[in-house]
């Protein structure tokens, strides 16, 4: 791929200037032709600040798209399909205008399969990591419908809402994670720094240290001489505690136990919920089988005793039952949504149900959040009190007791 340097003028007579990639001269001349821009030059590039040295990084080390860019993405792509813009020209305009590069390098691609023939749906299975299989699919029925344009404004819909969810719970659980961590530091400093200076303070006095203070005193010199196995054992435990919930035995029963957590629990019950329905409305709106919709909601829902749950609930359809008595039995779908559930089958308006149960969740999820934020703020503050308070008030006893004597 060149980097060609190029002048010319729109259709309303606009004189424009640029650089535009391409494999050749005449590919950049038809790019610039799609562009509506009509060139009087085109000349490839070979100054020093168009030079690339491509090495090819690894995978793990390339930056991955972000929900937000996709979320953008989608939401451009209709509007312009929907104004009647071909769709290899949506691509190459949008993947001149990505703020990611990695989502610029991943459209080129996908339009020039595009342009060699494969469906939309098929480029865009070349980056599962970006498009899943949600999206895809959604993308081969409205390409097969001839509904492109109402898919993918569905897809973008469904994308920021979906986001918002996953907003709010991180909103909830960055706050205590970034107080709790920042205490842990603080006190580890006041039992490695600050205490053995007090207690060099007190071997000058000569009597017996308060118990609290011989308490706080052992801990800072236990922890001053095992910081490194500390250190250690806390990294050997998360490693341990992540290859176990690799393990499909060790993730059911970690998610099995997250689920029923208080406060937390209740939280992502309903984000799984509200993620479920929120998938299985959008696809059955888009015309996806059910069975195959049911199989892509399994795989999207976060929380593997919800998966065995849907995943039930795709076998009692195809035995000739309903979704809704399978997902009662589970026990972690609500009684409400079963019910609203089979209402829905029964009336033949499942999409439409899913779709109000969605944003009920979704409600209730934003509630949860509040809910949780207002409970967790004055525990996490009368636990450092308790903590750092106690660490000060052991430390300060002696000179107080000091100060009496004097008195």
């Amino acid at each position: 791929m060149a980097v060609f340097a190029y002048e010319g003028k729109t259709a309303q007579g606009e004189t424009r200037k640029g650089k535009i990639d391409a494999v050749d001269q005449a590919s950049a001349r038809n790019k610039l032709r799609e562009m509506r821009i009509s060139a009087t030059s085109v000349t490839e590039s070979k100054s020093a600040l168009d030079l690339q040295i491509n090495i090819p990084l690894p995978a793990f080390l390339k930056p991955s798209v972000s929900l937000r860019d996709l979320v953008i993405f989608s939401r451009q792509f209709a509007t312009m399909i929907d104004s009647g813009l071909p769709l290899v020209q949506c691509l190459d305009i949008l993947s001149s205008q990505s703020e990611s590069q990695t989502m610029r390098d991943q459209l080129k691609v996908v339009k020039e399969k595009v342009e060699s023939g494969n469906t939309f749906a098929e480029a865009l299975k070349t980056y599962p990591q970006t498009f899943d299989d949600l999206y895809v699919n959604l993308v081969a029925a409205g390409e097969v419908g001839g509904m492109l344009d109402t898919i993918m404004n569905r897809l973008a819909a469904y994308l920021e809402k979906n986001q918002k969810l996953i907003r709010q719970v991180k909103g909830a659980m960055t706050y205590p994670i970034v107080v709790l961590a920042v205490a842990g530091v603080v006190i580890a400093i006041l039992l490695t720094k600050v205490v053995p200076t007090f207690e060099d303070m007190f071997a000058d006095f000569g009597a017996a240290l308060p118990a609290p203070t011989q308490f706080v005193i052992a801990l800072s010199k236990w922890l001053t001489a095992n910081i490194g196995y500390c250190i250690i054992g806390l990294v050997l435990t998360y490693v341990a505690f992540s290859q176990i919930t690799r393990t499909p035995k060790g993730k059911y029963v970690f998610h099995s136990v997250l689920i029923k957590l208080p406060l937390f629990g209740d939280i992502i019950v309903k984000v799984g919920v509200a993620r479920f329905c929120r998938t299985l409305s959008t696809m059955l709106s888009s015309g996806v089988p059910i069975l195959e919709a049911l199989d892509i909601c399994s795989r999207t829902a976060g929380n593997v005793v919800i998966e065995a749950a849907i995943q039930s609930a795709s076998r009692s359809i195809s035995e000739g039952r309903t979704i809704a008595e399978p997902l009662l039995e589970s026990k972690v779908f609500p009684p409400m949504v079963c019910q609203m559930v089979g209402v829905g089958e029964a009336t033949g308006a499942l999409d439409v149900m899913l779709s109000k149960i969605a944003d009920f969740y979704d409600d209730e999820v934003d509630s949860a959040v509040g809910s949780l934020t207002a409970a967790l703020e004055p525990m996490i503050m009368a636990f450092l009190g308790v903590v750092v308070g106690g660490l000060v008030i052991a430390m300060y006893m002696p000179i107080f007791e000091m100060a009496g004597n004097i008195s």
